[in-house]
C-alpha cells in the first residue's frame, strides 16, 4: 500500500522549510539570533525583541553575573 495519510510517511520537509510554512500560513516567525544571513542590526533587533517578550537568555544572565 503506497497511500499515507497527511502527515505520515513521504518525505519531510527541512527545517527551514517549516520556518517558511509557519510564516506564510500561521504568522509566526522562527529566527535565530545567530543566523548568517541577518545583518548585526537585524540580529540586534531580534534579540532585543526576544529579550522583550521572554526575558534574557541563559548566556545572557550568567555573563552579567560575572
Amino acid at each position: 500500500m503506497r497511500w499515507y495519510p497527511k502527515g505520515y510517511g513521504g518525505t519531510r520537509r527541512d527545517p527551514d522549510q517549516v520556518k517558511r510554512d509557519g510564516w506564510h500560513d500561521e504568522g509566526v516567525l522562527a529566527v535565530s539570533v545567530d543566523d548568517h544571513r541577518l545583518t548585526w542590526p537585524e540580529r540586534e533587533l531580534v534579540r532585543q525583541l526576544g529579550e522583550k517578550l521572554y526575558g534574557p537568555r541563559v548566556e545572557t544572565r550568567e555573563s552579567a553575573d560575572v
